[in-house]
């Protein structure tokens, strides 16, 4: 092995050039959204805007800690990118966070991620003929096994953490809105609301044509069915005590039989006869889409004692076939991809604070850092044409935005009153960065 010589130099080199581009795609979004200060503060105070521009810079380059932001105190790219006039220190920067006011705070982050996500179109699922925008909602728990803070609580994955809710719009998955939530709270505690508030945003986007929203059986209650608007919507229904024999007959007598192996009978249809939510409460009946799977012999042709039975049943307004219905219920698992991207690319699994009420704006925060991420992905895929490699994706992981374009190197040139960013000779990403970095200039 040939060993190296070691030494410094006078360049400004840079390895996070990708912060540029964040900045870009956030224009003046921030500085017309955000106020400079919540509550007065003294003149020389960092401003709440810079505090939280920081902690978004920070996501975008998938770092997580307080800690993490001395790193960026003497880092011009990363200021200039962001619009802030100073990076404050650990001990500002965490107890900054413990006085912003919750509400006018969540207000003007959920502001800022809506305006920034207006800008994008979104990929749209085909349901027989209709072109519908999907909006996925799904609580998703943060493990956060062996702390202490605050909210932290034992959750349905049978370990300690939090349990935020989230919603995605489009095939590409843009984050809606989010909110975090302590770990023992019920999925279906405070979601109508929730779904109510999403279907506001959407309102506000200006979407041609109809949203189609995607539940699990834990939101099976009938007052979520009373805040989806005129949108098309699909909720798994809990079967609770359902008699899985009775299904059956129901599905032979008004079902279609679809093709399946040897052994097993598949039959899918539409029943009307169910109302959602409890007998007292008097809702209209709604169409159920159901899949009854029978199986009388298991995967290699063994007979089965007692034949094996699966119903799964879906609540939907949807005017399309049932087969329809499951495939686009089925779509809605790609939500937990989004979930991971979150939790491991972002690294938003355990929350830097101890406070409920700084974690729930630093999820926030996290919400518009995944979404300058997600959109960087899009406008990349956009320009295959200059891509170094092939591209046959739809949709690239935050973690692939981060390593390709994010963590590109650059030195930093100051000259004539103007600073420059040099690329390598061989950086394959110049034409992709450039061509981005002129469309949004």
């Amino acid at each position: 092995m040939k060993h190296y010589k070691l030494k410094t130099g006078k360049g400004e080199l840079n390895s996070t050039s990708g912060n540029h581009l964040c900045g870009l795609l956030l224009g003046n979004l921030s500085k017309t959204t955000l106020p400079a200060n919540f509550q007065p503060r003294r003149a020389d105070a960092i401003a709440d805007r810079d505090i939280l521009l920081s902690q978004i810079g920070l996501l975008c380059n998938g770092r997580t800690d307080f800690n993490d932001i001395d790193l960026y105190r003497n880092d011009a790219i990363f200021m200039n990118a962001y619009g802030l006039k100073t990076v404050a220190s650990e001990a500002v920067f965490r107890q900054r966070f413990d006085d912003l006011p919750a509400q006018r705070t969540h207000a003007a982050l959920r502001k800022l991620n809506t305006r920034l996500i207006s800008r994008r179109t979104f990929d749209r699922v085909d349901a027989d003929g209709l072109a519908l925008v999907p909006v996925d909602i799904d609580v998703s728990p943060l493990d956060n096994s062996g702390s202490s803070k605050q909210g932290v609580s034992w959750t349905y994955k049978k370990h300690d953490g939090y349990a935020p809710i989230f919603a995605y719009i489009g095939s590409e998955g843009h984050m809606l809105d989010c909110e975090l939530r302590p770990g023992s709270q019920h999925c279906q505690n405070g979601t109508p609301e929730f779904i109510r508030e999403c279907v506001e945003t959407i309102g506000t986007l200006g979407l041609n044509g109809k949203c189609l929203i995607r539940l699990d059986s834990g939101n099976d209650a009938g007052d979520n069915f009373d805040e989806f608007g005129g949108n098309y919507f699909i909720v798994k229904r809990n079967p609770r005590k359902e008699c899985p024999e009775q299904w059956l007959a129901l599905a032979r007598r008004v079902g279609d039989r679809v093709e399946s192996r040897d052994g097993k009978n598949v039959y899918v249809g539409f029943t009307e006869h169910f109302s959602p939510g409890k007998e007292e409460e008097n809702r209209p009946c709604v169409s159920v889409a159901f899949e009854v799977i029978e199986r009388l012999t298991d995967v290699n042709g063994h007979a089965l004692l007692i034949p094996e039975l699966e119903v799964n049943t879906w609540w939907s307004n949807l005017p399309c076939r049932p087969e329809t219905v499951v495939g686009l219920y089925h779509d809605h698992g790609t939500s937990e991809q989004f979930h991971s991207e979150l939790k491991s690319d972002l690294g938003i699994e355990r929350l830097p604070s101890g406070k409920l009420c700084a974690n729930k704006i630093i999820l926030l925060c996290s919400m518009v850092a995944f979404n300058l991420l997600r959109t960087l992905g899009q406008e990349v895929l956009k320009r295959k044409a200059f891509a170094p490699q092939k591209l046959t994706v739809g949709r690239w992981r935050l973690k692939t935005v981060l390593q390709n374009i994010i963590y590109c190197a650059v030195r930093l040139v100051r000259h004539a009153g103007r600073i420059e960013l040099h690329f390598g000779k061989r950086c394959p990403w110049f034409d992709v960065i450039q061509d981005i970095a002129h469309s949004y200039a």
